[in-house]
C-alpha cells in the first residue's frame, strides 16, 4: 500500500549550507527537517558538531530511494556518521520520525516544490 508521508524541509545546497546543516538549533518541529542535495551521488559522512537535538538521517539516492537510515546524537564531532551506499540527497529530522512514520529503508522519497534562495 502506497501512502504519502509529509515533511516540510529547508534546503541545503551550497558547501556553506551543507557544513552549517542544523547546528545551532534548540528545536524542529515535528514535520520538518533539512534536506541536503548534492551535485553527484557520492558517499557522505555528517557529524552533530555543535548540533543541540537529536537527529534522524536518511540518506537517498539519486532516483529517491532511501538506501540508509541513521539515528545520530548531538553535539557529537566523533563518531561520524557515514552512508553504507552512495548518495545524492540526505534527509535530517527529529530522532525516531523515520521509525515513528514507519519509513524504512527502500521507501521512496518524493521532492515536491524544492526551492532554493
Amino acid at each position: 500500500m502506497n501512502r504519502q508521508i509529509n515533511c516540510n524541509v529547508e534546503i541545503a545546497v551550497t558547501s556553506e549550507e551543507h557544513a552549517k546543516g542544523l547546528m545551532g538549533r534548540s528545536e524542529l518541529c515535528d514535520t520538518c527537517g533539512m534536506l541536503f542535495i548534492f551535485n553527484d551521488e557520492e558517499y557522505r559522512t555528517f557529524w552533530m558538531k555543535n548540533t543541540k537535538i537529536p537527529l534522524s538521517i536518511a540518506f537517498i539516492d539519486k532516483n529517491g530511494i532511501i538506501n540508509d537510515i541513521q539515528d545520530m546524537n548531538p553535539y557529537q564531532t566523533f563518531p561520524t556518521y557515514s552512508s553504507k551506499y552512495p548518495a545524492k540527497f540526505a534527509l535530517e529530522v527529529n530522532q525516531g520520525w523515520f521509525k515513528k512514520n514507519n519509513i524504512t529503508t527502500g521507501s521512496k522519497v518524493i521532492l515536491n516544490g524544492c526551492i532554493s534562495k
